[in-house]
């Protein structure tokens, strides 16, 4: 792995909101150099670089949305890489899972226009549902574009019934980055944990997705979510990950 390991600031969304200095601060002193934001008009992204962060890739819905704001900040900000956050209906029906990818496919197209990469992230329910004896997410792949990416949430794939790690050596080089989060495997969010202390096979999904940039996040933590945050880069770290 080249890529250092990246965080999604969605994980300390209240500590942003309360005090960004000071969470941009403490993630600094953990030592992340790449983040990942989920809101393209926070105030906080222009003091990322005083912190010695970039982020190469970041969320926002591009479907169904004004996309001209988010490629201005993404330009602004110098953002290769834009990941629709999930679409939450419609993966029980073929008909609309090969019209998302259509729509997603037509705003890659115009993003590529101006150097900007277009992926999707996914949770559990697009790979709960089935079509013609796959997975919704995989269908769904198979009708994206080909410079279309995947960003694969490891968790919730697992979460969906689904083995995070075939699912990844399936979707092969379509996947150029991973979410990697740990815990008991439900849809309770409060339920996950730093990475390495949970159920995943984390060491396996990591090896199925060598070339992938792996993304840290807990939707939500009981604890100190920033402890958990150095927990899970020191388990990373230490098993060959770098920052």
């Amino acid at each position: 792995m080249s890529n250092p390991l990246s965080v999604q600031l969605y994980t300390v969304r209240d500590a942003l909101a309360a005090d960004p200095v000071a969470a941009l601060e403490r993630l600094s002193l953990i030592g992340f150099t790449t983040v990942e934001p989920f809101d393209l008009q926070a105030d906080y992204l222009r003091l990322l670089p005083d912190f010695g962060m970039a982020a190469p890739s970041a969320h926002s819905r591009v479907i169904g949305d004004d996309v001209v704001p988010v490629f201005e900040a993404a330009q602004a900000y110098g953002i290769g890489t834009i990941i629709h956050p999930s679409a939450t209906s419609g993966w029980d029906d073929s008909d609309a899972v090969v019209d998302l990818a259509d729509q997603l496919n037509a705003v890659a197209a115009i993003a590529a226009d101006i150097g900007i990469t277009v992926g999707y992230h996914n949770h559990w329910w697009e790979l709960e549902s089935h079509l013609d004896g796959t997975s919704a997410l995989e269908a769904f792949a198979d009708n994206l574009d080909p410079g279309v990416i995947l960003e694969v949430d490891t968790y919730w794939a697992a979460v969906g019934g689904v083995d995070p790690v075939g699912l990844l050596e399936r979707l092969g080089d379509r996947v150029r980055l991973i979410h990697v989060k740990d815990g008991d495997i439900s849809r309770d969010a409060s339920r996950q944990t730093a990475v390495g202390a949970g159920r995943m096979p984390v060491l396996d999904v990591l090896a199925a997705a060598p070339n992938a940039v792996r993304v840290i996040e807990l939707d939500d933590y009981e604890g100190d979510v920033f402890d958990a945050l150095a927990d899970s880069v020191a388990f990373l770290t230490a098993n060959g990950e770098q920052l």
